[in-house]
């Protein structure tokens, strides 16, 4: 009995082996499921490499925050192929927490997430009156993108992120996103949109597949934001860890930008004006008021974290939203 016993666990084992050795060489674009929703989310595979970040030196185009250009090397991941819309969004804020929209603080806590407060007038009607569905989510603030990658982590079983600000800047040069003869042939911006975000993929994708990077909403990336991080930037996937609520740093620019901002090397940066409307005392770490310019997608590295390193990311990565 013991010899079949111990025959079972090691095929046991060389079958988990083997699988988890096909998923590894399986490095393909995607669609990942969620269990029990509607919804999916499509992934595009993007191979990892060395590139230049930031912008040349002697490039008196461009800000002094994107110089000096400086070299750095990604690992593989997945993006995600669009924005989230707000049906995807929508599915974790009322899927989970119901139609009155996080008031439970008892479910809340047992899932060991905060208590969050419901949006306000000024949120609802900017948001909501230019666009649901199938347009990108807007006016969440980087702490609840955090936590939608964490809530979508625990759906799938598949680890999900923001990208770093390296990852996002490699996808936009690889893809060649700013590099199209016609701007607004990729991109919504102040040019050609009604002074609105638009429905996500109505413009060509870049290089890579992906769509929407530039223009229509600028997106939350994991960065702090600090004008002299590309002087001492490591070169292997760089990240500069959060140690202060601003300001934090978004990538992209969006439908209220003039095209110099749409670059790949261009940085936005968070601030706490984008809450000044919000009447909650204290504000919201959830929702913004006053920046309807704002989304994200999603990542997945290629190499999958540890569980215990996956519960030590969630902590280090919410924890400083106690500064709020």
């Amino acid at each position: 009995m013991k010899l079949k016993y111990s025959i079972k666990l090691v095929v046991g084992f060389l079958i988990i082996f083997q699988n988890q050795l096909l998923i590894a060489q399986d490095f393909n674009n995607y669609v990942q499921d969620l269990n029990g929703e509607s919804i999916t989310i499509e992934m595009v595979a993007v191979k990892g490499g060395d590139f230049l970040m930031g912008a040349d030196t002697n490039d008196a185009k461009r800000n002094d925050d994107e110089k000096p250009n400086h070299k750095v090397q990604v690992d593989d991941f997945w993006m995600g192929k669009y924005e989230i819309t707000w049906e995807q969004y929508d599915t974790f804020v009322f899927g989970e927490f119901g139609p009155e929209q996080f008031k439970s603080k008892d479910k809340l806590n047992n899932l060991g997430i905060d208590a969050v407060s419901g949006a306000t007038p000024p949120y609802v009607d900017m948001s909501f009156n230019m666009g649901k569905e199938t347009h990108p989510a807007i006016n969440m603030t980087q702490y609840a993108a955090i936590m939608y990658c964490k809530w979508l982590t625990s759906k799938t079983g598949v680890f999900y992120r923001l990208p770093t600000e390296a990852e996002w800047e490699y996808v936009c040069k690889k893809g060649k996103t700013d590099e199209a003869s016609n701007l607004k042939n990729v991109a919504w911006y102040d040019e050609n949109t009604n002074d609105k975000y638009e429905k996500t993929g109505l413009k060509e994708a870049n290089g890579l597949g992906i769509h929407d990077l530039l223009g229509n909403v600028s997106e939350w990336v994991m960065d702090q934001y600090d004008t002299d991080f590309y002087k001492s930037s490591p070169k292997a996937n760089p990240w500069n860890k959060p140690t202060e609520l601003y300001p934090r740093v978004v990538r992209g620019g969006s439908w209220k930008d003039t095209k110099d901002k749409l670059c790949c090397t261009a940085r936005g940066q968070s601030q706490q004006k984008w809450k000044r409307r919000d009447p909650q005392i204290p504000k919201s770490n959830w929702w913004h008021t006053n920046a309807p310019f704002v989304g994200f997608r999603v990542v997945r590295p290629k190499v999958q974290p540890s569980k215990e390193e996956i519960k030590k990311y969630w902590l280090s990565v919410i924890e400083d939203y106690g500064l709020n």
